[in-house]
């Protein structure tokens, strides 16, 4: 069963004049954010305009994506090999 605090609004933040923003001291303190850590920036579309952004530190996205298709693009590639 999910956690009831799994998402939430954690700020609400403005986009500058250079379409900036800056994420609040508590925030990138709680998320462990040091200066030049990655963010990928996720965006979810309708209509043809996002609606929606989901930003996760790159480092986490990638041991995910290995974990989650690695596996799966092995075995697809493993039937490659032996043709």
């Amino acid at each position: 069963m999910p956690s009831e605090k799994c998402c939430k609004i954690e700020a609400i933040v403005t986009v500058d004049a250079k379409g900036q923003i800056i994420l609040p001291k508590d925030l990138r303190e709680k998320a462990k954010l040091a200066p030049n850590d990655k963010l990928a920036v996720i965006g979810c579309e309708c209509r043809g305009e996002i609606g929606c952004f989901v930003i996760v530190k790159a480092e986490t996205l990638d041991s995910q994506v290995k974990n989650l298709l690695g596996p799966i693009l092995q075995e697809a590639f493993h039937g490659v090999e032996e043709k």
